[in-house]
């Protein structure tokens, strides 16, 4: 993809999202699709490949949810995979502290050299598992918790709350919209309540989102 079509997608996409950017972030996210796709060249960090959909289901799709992220200190990322959403929502959100968490060493070197390349201040890399226990683990807690399609809801929802400092929130990131009857359901059954829910469509493909965000009762 060169770089006007490159430029002209994004503008198009965070339009259609209702997302604004500054001039500085289209360059910063083409080297970052550069370099995930060169690591991805060797090991196999995303089955996502194809230039036009990385711009749409890993760039966008982790920047349509800026409305519910700007304003935080802190976020982190369980299972960032690639370093998505984190590092997006950084590279448009320079201030924000960010920990990005996975499982799998490979991402998580990725994340790191990605980092550096792009001179990214404040992001950390944590190679770790999430089972609840934030001090044993490493992980430290954050103002605002985000996932991507981590797990379902429920179990989404039954590990959160121990990363969260007080006063925080969590954010889940799903695929088809469900109820605010299902959302409330769900949220009752850990103590917490839905602070607000919003459906929309990715740009290009039209694939159904939804973000929803939790608080502590």
């Amino acid at each position: 993809m060169d770089n006007t079509r490159f430029v002209d997608l994004l503008a198009t996409g965070s339009r259609a999202l209702g997302v604004t950017l500054g001039a500085d972030v289209g360059p910063l996210l083409q080297r970052l699709m550069a370099e995930l796709l060169k690591w991805n060249a060797k090991v196999n960090l995303t089955a996502i490949t194809a230039p036009e959909e990385v711009l749409e289901k890993h760039f966008l799709d982790s920047l349509a949810v800026l409305p519910e992220v700007t304003g935080a200190a802190s976020l982190l990322d369980l299972g960032a995979g690639a370093g998505f959403p984190g590092l997006p929502l950084k590279i448009v959100l320079p201030a924000l502290g960010v920990t990005l968490v996975d499982t799998v060493g490979k991402k998580v070197a990725f994340i790191k050299a990605a980092s550096a390349s792009l001179g990214l201040q404040g992001v950390r890399g944590l190679h770790a598992r999430a089972e609840g226990q934030p001090e044993v683990e490493g992980i430290p807690r954050a103002e605002l918790l985000i996932a991507r399609a981590f797990m379902d809801l429920p179990d989404w929802l039954a590990l959160a709350p121990a990363y969260v400092e007080p006063g925080g929130r969590v954010v889940a990131m799903l695929g088809k919209a469900q109820t605010d009857a299902e959302l409330e359901a769900r949220a009752a059954e850990r103590q917490l309540r839905v602070v607000s829910a919003r459906a929309y469509r990715l740009p290009f493909s039209g694939a159904e989102r939804q973000v929803v965000v939790f608080a502590k009762q």
